[in-house]
């Protein structure tokens, strides 16, 4: 795996109030990987990929992209670089009141400027490259079961080409037969196309069957990263608890752990 950082995060804190998130926290995602953070309740795993992606603005600390810092950018830099990530939200966030087709064309309005037939045109191949079936552009988001509604939401996440997605719980809500066809799709993207990959999960199958690395928060910092054969012998109590626990050696079983 290669040490090239593609995104950085220095001495990052966030609070809501009094409340402290996250104080002092550090993390390295390396280009091409699939990095998966977990974390107990409270954690902030979410924040934590709000704040990378500039949706929260942290109370102290850097985040850095290829080595630019976030905070630094003009407008033109900041919108670049946001043309080169993905991002699926916990259940989709689809707007209810566009189609599919429409949904995944809506970065592209956004970001570029082509002729609705070449949108239509890229759309359609996202939609088909999430795995959904060409039936499913015309409809709207009502009409989809969990699984597709996550599938269309990835299809938006990849209408820009991206380098990096960020999953957020992307396989919660899906019987285990789907969470582990959603975690196979999400394999084969990043190796096809290269990406990185930052996802927020819980779902321990899915960090044994995908991720090349774990990111653990715990005390309001990243306790350890490493990939899961490491992580299995650290000796953090919440780590061991996770890990060693009843669903996590079931996991751990499955893979042939």
């Amino acid at each position: 795996m290669s040490e090239d950082i593609i995104i950085e995060v220095r001495g990052i804190k966030t609070a809501f109030g009094s409340h402290v998130i996250h104080d002092g926290l550090d993390l390295k995602v390396r280009r091409g990987e699939v990095l998966g953070l977990v974390g107990g309740s409270g954690t902030g795993k979410s924040v934590l990929m709000n704040t990378i992606i500039g949706l929260k603005r942290p109370d102290a600390g850097e985040i850095f992209f290829n080595g630019q810092r976030l905070n630094s950018m003009s407008s033109e830099q900041r919108r670049a670089l946001e043309s080169s990530w993905g991002v699926l939200f916990q259940n989709g966030a689809l707007f209810s009141s566009l189609t599919v087709r429409e949904n995944v064309m809506a970065p592209l309005r956004e970001h570029l400027k082509m002729p609705r037939r070449l949108m239509v045109e890229i759309a359609d191949m996202k939609i088909a490259l999430s795995g959904l079936g060409q039936e499913a552009g015309p409809k709207y988001p009502s009409e989809l079961s969990g699984g597709m509604k996550k599938r269309a939401g990835l299809a938006r996440a990849l209408a820009l080409d991206p380098e990096i997605l960020f999953l957020d719980e992307p396989t919660a809500g899906l019987d285990p037969i789907g969470a582990a066809a959603f975690d196979m799709l999400i394999k084969d993207l990043s190796e096809t196309l290269g990406l990185t990959v930052f996802m927020v999960t819980h779902d321990l199958d899915s960090l044994y069957s995908i991720c090349d690395r774990v990111a653990v928060l715990a005390d309001k910092r990243v306790a350890a990263v490493a990939p899961i054969k490491e992580l299995e012998q650290h000796s953090h109590p919440w780590i061991q608890e996770y890990f060693h626990g009843p669903r996590g050696r079931i996991a751990a079983s499955v893979q042939g752990g």
